[in-house]
């Protein structure tokens, strides 16, 4: 069956399998989600993630999520803004701070993934595609 909306399906992966301890999550591959992968590892969320290639199956993203403890998840919740029934754009001037700046919103601008914070340094804005703290 075809997926609709990929981004919320991998937002999806990760937190149920953050509820459940898993160690590592996977989920079918693209250019969008080896990009939101990077920013998860570049602000801490998840340790690793990497990008398996199948000789009988397609290739897929393996993600490793983040464990402080091994009883309190790295990631505390994800939040999918820009759905693909209702686009979300901000322009610079309106980049949301989440959770008073210690959550992050995660954009996608013309220069690539970024977050609300990196976005408001370079003065740009796009499509808000979702929270993560």
């Amino acid at each position: 069956m075809a997926v609709t909306d990929p981004i919320a399906d991998m937002l999806t992966r990760i937190r149920n399998a953050s509820s459940v301890r898993h160690d590592s999550v996977s989920i079918p591959v693209s250019k969008a989600k080896i990009a939101l992968a990077k920013l998860l590892k570049e602000e801490g969320f998840i340790e690793a993630y990497e990008v398996q290639q199948g000789k009988a199956a397609p290739a897929a993203l393996k993600i490793y999520l983040h464990y402080r403890n091994r009883t309190d998840p790295g990631i505390k919740g994800l939040k999918r803004v820009s759905k693909p029934g209702l686009r979300v754009y901000v322009g610079k001037g309106e980049i949301p701070r989440y959770y008073g700046g210690l959550g992050v919103a995660v954009l996608s601008t013309s220069q690539g993934v970024m977050t609300g914070k990196q976005a408001w340094h370079k003065g740009l804005g796009g499509e808000l595609l979702c929270y993560v703290w």
